[in-house]
């Protein structure tokens, strides 16, 4: 990969695919001995298998079929 004269470089689209970084995220650097981490910012940065399942949820927000039960006895069912 090669940098700009501007410092800039093109993220390769697997590492963002795989990071969630789309236009307009917010990317960070974590500068290590023998380095730099790039990881997509979030705030506060949960651990890996949260944010993944946060983006599952996201990605199927509207899509579940309750079987005609309203929402109060969905959330009743899930207290009990």
């Amino acid at each position: 990969m090669r940098v700009t004269e501007k410092g800039q470089v093109t993220i390769p689209k697997n590492v963002r695919r795989k990071l969630g970084i789309v236009a307009g995220s917010e990317i960070e650097f974590d500068l290590r001995e023998d380095g730099a981490l790039l990881r997509h910012a979030v705030a506060p940065r949960p651990g890996r298998e949260v944010a993944d399942f946060m983006d599952h949820i996201r990605r199927h927000k509207g899509t579940m079929d309750l079987g005609g039960m309203t929402g109060d006895e969905f959330f009743r069912l899930l207290r009990d």
